[in-house]
């Protein structure tokens, strides 16, 4: 089991209108009706073909330490607004639903489920705002460094960061879902404490200011740290002192017989593509031909990606603030809604939310989403989000058909299935056993691999089908015609 990095009660990390829905259901009656409600997002961020779900592991934690103190139970009677009968229901408040969600490192798509609440109307309301800060948050993330991660083309990515994060816990936690993403390493100590995301990162250019030279800061760093001596070459002039003076300090540290496991320069500055390519020549001529070069300085998959288009000659990237911060896309813009509440006898019905703006209009039901694989390339073919009761026969051809243009068909045939989403919590049980950080940055990797290379272009992307199933789709176009809306 992950820690969590924050170790205090956060039942009361929510908005405040979730509470005096609350106290409005418990009034009303509704304290045991069970509800369903999605998660989902309308954009893929950078306008890019997909994301990668982030944000389940501090989900698991949060439900299960699920609670009111007595400290909280007295901040909201000191509010003068919430019924006695309320706040006693209250003091014995613990989550009894159940959840699906996809894994995190999945490639997820918009408008489908990425996770499904299924509990008592107070319950459900209540853990609106902390599942939504996991999703967006922590998907953000992972999606930003799994496109540079993409950019880098092989060359291992670092996450630099912490210094520009926006707060504690997006330090944190943002290099942990950077490392689902496909980053090797953090610069975050306490990420690596916590998590066991690898901790990296060698020195600063104060390093080499506090001695009386460049020379014997290199030198007394390299006889420090032989095992990972990672000089950085840019705080006076990086073709005549920094390169010059760092060959020279390998050159007599081997020239002595000694080893080093890991050694080379490291630029934050200048013209990055021109210098490293002399930086190249220059630590080839020196003989010096496994001394790796390392890039940092304000990177994205953009500049990576030119970079690497220019001949830029490095060994792998350092990547701060534009991977912590998600900075060309920061919204993430996942969502909470109502897909139907359960009547008499339990029979689940369905809701909508309809809207003038088409793309805000809500898939109604309880639902679940199948993933189809051409069984001869494994490739992901599409997405289908089905009503619950669904089961797709992998030996029968199957339609699916674009929910936005109807005419748009195909049948696929020589496919699997898989459904996304998997049972996290039942009856307020985990159920569900998490795999180790390796585990799932692998598992995001081998699932990234499924999709096609022109859905993974940086620019204009190729559009993923999530289709609706017939049902689902005859479903919302009854629910729309029932409200006067034509679909």
């Amino acid at each position: 089991m992950q820690p969590n990095v924050c170790e205090e009660n956060l039942t009361m990390l929510t908005d405040f209108y979730e509470l005096t829905m609350g106290n409005g259901y418990f009034l009303n009656g509704f304290s045991k009706k069970q509800t369903y409600f999605d998660i989902f997002f309308r954009k893929v961020p950078d306008n890019g073909g997909f994301a990668i779900a982030g944000g389940l592991s501090d989900i698991i934690r949060y439900v299960r330490n699920l609670h009111f103190s007595g400290a909280d139970i007295a901040y909201l009677r000191g509010k003068g607004i919430f019924d006695e009968k309320f706040l006693a229901y209250l003091k014995d408040f613990k989550f009894e639903g159940d959840i699906y969600a996809v894994p995190e490192g999945t490639p997820v798509f918009p408008y489908e489920p990425i996770v499904t609440v299924k509990a008592p109307a107070v319950q459900a309301q209540l853990m609106e705002t902390f599942l939504l800060l996991c999703i967006n948050h922590q998907s953000s993330i992972a999606t930003k460094a799994n496109r540079i991660v993409r950019a880098a083309k092989g060359r291992p990515v670092m996450e630099f960061g912490s210094r520009r994060a926006q707060g504690i816990a997006a330090a944190v936690i943002g290099a942990r879902a950077a490392y689902i993403g496909g980053c090797v390493a953090t610069a975050c100590t306490l990420t690596d404490e916590l998590y066991g995301v690898p901790a990296a990162g060698t020195m600063a250019h104060s390093w080499v200011q506090m001695f009386d030279d460049e020379y014997s800061a290199f030198k007394f760093y390299t006889e420090t740290y032989p095992h990972n001596a990672i000089l950085l070459v840019d705080t006076y002039n990086t073709l005549k002192s920094g390169i010059p003076n760092a060959i020279r300090v390998f050159k007599e540290y081997l020239a002595s017989g000694r080893t080093m496991a890991n050694y080379g320069i490291r630029m934050d500055s200048g013209d990055l593509a021109y210098l490293t390519k002399k930086a190249r020549v220059m630590l080839d001529e020196a003989g010096l031909k496994d001394a790796k070069i390392v890039v940092s300085n304000s990177l994205d998959e953009y500049l990576i990606n030119d970079l690497l288009q220019q001949g830029a000659v490095i060994d792998s990237f350092g990547v701060g603030e534009r991977m912590i911060t998600s900075s060309s896309s920061p919204v993430f813009g996942a969502v909470y809604k109502l897909s139907a509440v359960e009547g008499e006898d339990r029979v689940i019905v369905p809701k909508i939310k309809i809207s003038e703006n088409t793309d805000k209009i809500t898939n109604p039901g309880f639902k679940k989403v199948y993933r189809f694989y051409d069984k001869k390339t494994g490739k992901a073919i599409a997405d289908e989000i089905c009503l619950h009761n669904e089961i797709v026969n992998e030996a029968l051809p199957h339609t699916i058909f674009d929910p936005k243009a109807t005419w748009k068909q195909r049948t696929l045939k020589g496919f699997r299935v898989r459904e996304l989403l998997v049972p996290i919590f039942r009856h307020g049980e985990l159920v569900y056993k998490e795999p180790s950080l390796p585990e799932i940055q692998q598992y995001c990797k081998a699932q990234t691999e499924t999709l096609w290379e022109e859905v993974k272009r940086f620019e204009n992307p190729h559009v993923y089908n999530v289709d609706l199933s017939r049902k689902l789709w005859d479903l919302k176009k009854k629910m729309l015609d029932t409200e006067g809306c034509k679909l």
